[in-house]
């Protein structure tokens, strides 16, 4: 009887357009945050941009959450939409904040793997663009979805690989000549990661949703 209900009950079908919005947010910030890494006299309004795509994806997803209050059936677990919206305003949020930690320490040039982290970023957040939609009909794109996970964890297993390459070599020039700009750049790098490492809960939440309703 109770399954019978929820079929006739309205659904709230716009939390698909709301995760199609935000992951547009994310693919958008992630190449704010690309040109950002080129450095250049642009640094300071590449980073005002970035913030300004993270204050509009954080409206997406408190829309989301206001949508989850007032929807009595939603197109999969609430717990499970809130945690996708979650890990993925996660994503955006250290991104912006990678970008205030640039504007703090007032830094102009970024390093070779800086801007390898950086490409990496841009395709998780293509990546996650492309798999959001299709959990519009999860079953029948599963295999499609698991492929784009995978990816994504690959992406964050390389980028560990680079931001480890990337402070050896930071330590090995600056560790006892310019010890300041050690830390700096090590700032930097870690922001960057931790970017990597919420794309990488983006793709492990869409994996669970998808495992969950096979």
């Amino acid at each position: 009887m109770f399954n019978l209900f929820k079929k006739i009950m309205p659904k709230e079908e716009r939390f698909f357009d709301l995760f199609d919005q935000h992951a547009a947010c994310l693919t958008a910030g992630s190449q704010t945050l690309r040109r950002l890494l080129d450095g250049g006299p642009d640094v300071a309004r590449l980073c005002q941009t970035l913030r300004q795509q993270e204050e509009e994806a954080d409206k997406i997803g408190h829309e989301v959450l206001q949508a989850i209050r007032r929807t009595f059936v939603t197109p999969f677990d609430r717990s499970d939409i809130k945690g996708l919206i979650t890990s993925m305003d996660d994503a955006i949020d250290q991104m912006n904040k990678t970008a205030k930690t640039v504007l703090l320490f007032e830094v102009t040039s970024f390093e070779d793997e800086m801007r390898a982290m950086g490409d990496q970023i841009v395709k998780s957040a293509a990546l996650t663009r492309e798999a959001v939609p299709l959990l519009r009909a999860m079953r029948l794109n599963s295999t499609r979805l698991n492929t784009l996970t995978a990816e994504i964890m690959q992406l964050e297993e390389q980028s560990d690989h680079v931001h480890e390459d990337g402070l050896k070599k930071l330590l090995h020039e600056h560790g006892r000549r310019d010890p300041m700009a050690f830390i700096i750049g090590s700032e930097v790098y870690s922001h960057l990661e931790k970017v990597s490492d919420r794309f990488e809960d983006v793709a492990n939440t869409i994996l669970g949703i998808v495992i969950e309703h096979l």
